[in-house]
C-alpha cells in the first residue's frame, strides 16, 4: 500500500506542477486565459487528492480537517479553470485567484501537521 500511495503523492505533485507552471506561462505570456497544462493540472490534482485521502497507511492519517480543506480548495481551483477554459480571456482577479488557491492548497498540505 505505501507503494500506492507513493505513486499517487508523484502523479499529484505533477498535476500541481501542471497547473501552476501552466498559470506562470500564461502570465508571462500577457495572455491570461486557461491552457491545457492548466486543465489537466486541476483534474490530475483533484483526483490523485481525493485517492490520497483514502485510509492508505497504518495509524498515521491527516486531520480530517485538513483533508476537507484540501478537498474544498481542489474543487475550487478545478471549478474556477474548467468553467474559464473556452474564454478567450480571463479577468485578471480571477486569474490570480486561481494562482493564490492553488499555492494556499500546497501550503496547507506543507504546513498543516
Amino acid at each position: 500500500m505505501e507503494a500506492l500511495r507513493l505513486v499517487l503523492l508523484y502523479v499529484h505533485l505533477i498535476g500541481f506542477a501542471l497547473l501552476l507552471g501552466g498559470a506562470i506561462a500564461q502570465y508571462v505570456s500577457g495572455r491570461l486565459r486557461i491552457n491545457a497544462a492548466m486543465l489537466w493540472g486541476s483534474v490530475i490534482g483533484l483526483l490523485t487528492g481525493i485517492g490520497l485521502s483514502a485510509p492508505l497507511r497504518d495509524g498515521d492519517e491527516p486531520a480530517p480537517a485538513k483533508l476537507v480543506t484540501k478537498l474544498v480548495l481542489a474543487l475550487l481551483i478545478f471549478v474556477m479553470v474548467f468553467f474559464s477554459r473556452k474564454r478567450e480571456t480571463v479577468n485578471r482577479g480571477h486569474f490570480l485567484a486561481i494562482v493564490g488557491l492553488t499555492l494556499v492548497n500546497a501550503a496547507v498540505a506543507v504546513f498543516w501537521r
